[in-house]
C-alpha cells in the first residue's frame, strides 16, 4: 500500500455514488475506527478489524469499544508501517491461537502468534510468541505483511520488497523481501514444510513460496478452487492481479523488478528473457486510467448474492474504484469497473459464509450487496469501461 498521507473525512457510503444504475452497494457496518486496514474472522460469527496503530477490534453485531488486543505500544505508524496482517488458525476454537504481522519500533517486520483470552473477547498480551523477524531498513515502505492459511493448513504471508532505491531483493532467493512465504506453525516456532520449492536448493531461504513480488498488498485463496490470487502495487505505471493455481508447486517468479506488470523496465537488464522467465499477470490496470495502487480482494463465494457467485473483486485506494473480474465466453478474464465512491480500499475480507467485507482506511467496514436484476458483467461491457487484460507471455 502506498502512502496514504492525511486522512479525508469520512462520508456515509450514501453519498458515493455507484456506476450501472446502482447495481453494487457498500452498506456500512461499522464506522468511526482510527485508519482500518484489515478484517477477518476467526471461524465464528464475529468479525476483527485490524487498525494500523496496532489495535484489534471486535465487531459482533456492532463494534465493542474494548479491544481484542491493543499493540500500538510495540508498533511503529504510519505512513506504510504499521500493524499491517492478522489471521486465526484453523483451529482456533480449540487452540486459540491467532497471529499478526507489524513493523516493530526498529521499522522491522515481526510475525508474532498469541492466544485468546478466556473470555473470548480479549487476547492475552502475555502470550506473545515471535515466530519470524525480517529486517528492513532499506526504507520505510513497502512491508506488504498481509496473512493468511491456506487450504493445506500452512501459514502464508507476503513481504514488500523494501523500498528504496535497491530494487533487487524481490528476485534474490537470498532475501525473504518481495516474496510470499509459507509457513508450518504447527511446529515451535514454526516448521519448514517439506514441499517448499527451495528446500534443497543452495543459498536459497526455504521459507520462500514465491517471488518477484513489489508490494503484494492483499492476497487470498479461493475457497471453491483453492487458487491464490495476488495484488501487487506497481510503481510508476501498472497495477496487477496474479494468479497462483492450487495445482502449483511453487516456485513462480512474478517479475519485479524487471517487469512491471507487463512491462520491462529497460535498466533492469533482462528484458530480452524477462517475458518468458516470469509469470505474466491475469489481468492489469494503468496509472493512466486515475489508479495508483492496487488492493487485492476476493473471488465471491457466498450465497446471499448468485448473481456475482466467481466474480473476483478488488479496488484501487486512491481513486475508490471496485472492480470486478471474471471470464468472458473464451475463457478471457475481463476486469470492470462495478463501484465508484469516496472510500479508500485498504483491504477485502470474508465472513465464514463468504460474504465479503470492505475496508474504508478513512474509517469504515462495508458489506458488499448487489441489487435484484443483476446482470453478468459481460453483458455490460458496453455500459462499463473496460481494462484491457494482460498480455499473456
Amino acid at each position: 500500500m502506498r502512502r496514504a498521507g492525511a486522512a479525508a473525512a469520512l462520508l456515509l457510503f450514501t453519498l458515493a455514488t455507484p456506476v450501472t444504475a446502482q447495481h453494487i452497494f457498500l452498506e456500512q457496518i461499522a464506522t468511526k475506527i482510527d485508519q482500518p486496514v484489515a478484517v477477518t474472522h476467526a471461524n465464528d460469527a464475529r468479525l476483527f478489524v485490524a487498525t494500523q496503530r496496532g489495535r484489534i477490534l471486535v465487531f459482533d453485531k456492532q463494534l465493542r469499544a474494548e479491544p481484542f488486543l491493543d499493540l500500538s505500544e510495540l508498533v511503529r505508524c504510519c505512513g506504510e508501517q504499521g500493524l499491517l496482517g492478522i489471521t486465526f488458525h484453523p483451529r482456533y476454537a480449540e487452540n486459540g491461537f491467532f497471529f499478526v504481522s507489524y513493523v516493530d519500533l526498529e521499522g522491522d517486520t515481526v510475525l508474532a502468534r498469541y492466544r485468546a483470552g478466556l473470555d473470548g473477547f480479549r487476547a492475552d498480551a502475555q502470550s506473545r510468541r515471535v515466530i519470524l523477524m525480517i529486517p528492513h531498513r532499506l526504507s520505510p515502505m513497502h512491508y506488504s505483511g498481509h496473512l493468511a492459511f491456506g487450504p493445506d493448513g500452512y501459514l502464508y504471508m507476503s513481504t514488500g520488497d523494501g523500498g528504496g532505491d535497491d530494487y533487487v531483493h524481490a528476485n534474490r532467493l537470498d532475501s525473504l523481501l518481495g516474496k510470499m512465504l509459507r509457513l508450518d506453525v504447527e511446529h515451535d516456532p514454526y516448521a519448514i514444510p517439506p514441499s517448499n520449492p527451495f528446500v534443497d536448493v543452495p543459498d536459497a531461504l526455504p521459507e520462500i513460496w514465491a517471488y518477484g513480488f513489489r508490494n503484494p498488498w492483499r492476497f487470498s485463496f479461493d475457497r471453491d478452487t483453492g487458487d491464490l490470487w495476488i495484488g501487487d502495487v506497481g510503481q510508476d505505471l501498472l497495477e496487477e492481479i496474479n494468479v497462483q493455481p492450487a495445482s502449483s508447486s511453487g516456485g513462480e517468479n512474478y517479475g519485479w523488478y524487471g517487469m512491471e506488470g507487463t512491462y520491462c523496465h529497460e535498466d533492469s537488464g533482462i528484458c530480452g528473457s524477462a517475458p518468458t522467465a516470469t509469470v505474466a499477470p491475469i489481468f492489469e490496470y494503468a496509472h493512466e486510467d486515475g489508479g495508483c495502487a492496487v488492493t487485492g480482494g476476493y473471488r465471491y463465494r457466498g450465497k446471499e448474492f448468485p448473481e456475482v457467485y466467481g466474480m473476483y473483486f478488488y479496488a484501487d485506494f486512491c481513486s475508490g474504484v471496485l472492480y470486478a473480474a471474471e471470464p468472458d465466453e473464451e475463457g478471457t478474464w475481463v476486469t470492470q469497473e462495478v463501484y465508484v465512491g469516496t472510500q479508500r480500499i485498504s483491504s477485502f475480507g470474508e465472513d465464514t459464509d463468504g460474504e465479503l467485507y470492505i475496508v474504508d482506511y478513512t474509517g469504515g467496514v462495508y458489506a458488499l450487496k448487489t441489487i435484484v436484476g443483476f446482470d453478468r458483467i459481460r453483458r455490460l461491457r458496453g455500459a462499463l469501461r473496460s481494462v484491457r487484460p494482460a498480455r499473456q507471455p
